[in-house]
């Protein structure tokens, strides 16, 4: 009586080389992206801006408008309105990208800009004492 074994093959060198390629491109690209949350949280823990902040000097050109309308307690078409660049499609671009597709000749426009509008608008609507209902 013969018994045949069955077992599957070997994998050939090239199926090895392909498998640990691939274990070695998913482990670039974790790292990658890792490294990317990282430090995009780093940033926002350092900036700190919370709302009812006033200090415009804290705005960064990797912050988008609805983000800087929210931390200072400004209307996001009021920005928008003030800054030149329509709101529609904009949202989610930050301000740097905001500067290159709108104002490409003069770096740092955009981020001046949104400053004075925040400036105008904190000048215009200053901050009432919030009372105290204890």
């Amino acid at each position: 009586m013969t018994h045949s074994i069955h077992s599957s093959p070997a994998p050939s060198r090239r199926e090895r080389i392909l498998t640990i390629g691939l274990i070695v491109l998913g482990l670039i690209l974790i790292g990658f992206f890792g490294f990317r949350a990282v430090r995009s949280f780093l940033r926002i823990q350092l900036t700190s801006l919370e709302p009812g902040v006033t200090d415009v000097e804290l705005i960064r050109g990797w912050m988008t408008v609805p983000y800087i309308a929210t931390a200072y307690g400004v209307p996001e078409e009021y920005i928008f309105e003030q800054i030149g660049v329509p709101q529609e499609g904009n949202q989610e671009k930050a301000l740097r990208r905001l500067n290159f597709d709108y104002f490409e000749g003069e770096p740092g426009a955009i981020l001046e800009a949104v400053q004075a509008a925040i400036r105008r608008y904190q000048a215009e609507h200053p901050p009432t004492p919030e009372t105290d209902y204890d």
